[in-house]
């Protein structure tokens, strides 16, 4: 079952994003919002590694100042809304 996993939480005040990224299938998706988007200020090889499985709420990256990476792709809260039906089930990282 391929999974969406949300983070929001910065990678740089807890391990969340880390423990994510540790526990990702291959058919598995990240999308990082809210402060979790500061990821891509610093990304590491195995986030940028996930290439088109890896999503960025538009809006919180746009707020924050930050590059979207050529293999990233963004989304509003309507392609958050799509992604959250077009997978088996949703983990958000609380």
């Amino acid at each position: 079952m391929a999974t969406l996993h949300v983070v929001s939480h910065s990678p740089f005040a807890d391990s969340r994003l880390a423990s994510c990224l540790r526990v990702l299938g291959e058919t598995d998706a990240v999308l990082l919002c809210g402060d979790a988007t500061y990821a891509l200020s610093q990304p590491d090889a195995v986030l940028l590694a996930l290439g088109e499985r890896l999503f960025i709420l538009e809006e919180d990256r746009a707020a924050r100042g930050l590059v979207l990476p050529a293999t990233a792709r963004a989304v509003d809260y309507f392609g958050f809304v799509e992604l959250s039906i077009r997978f088996d089930k949703v983990n958000t990282w609380l």
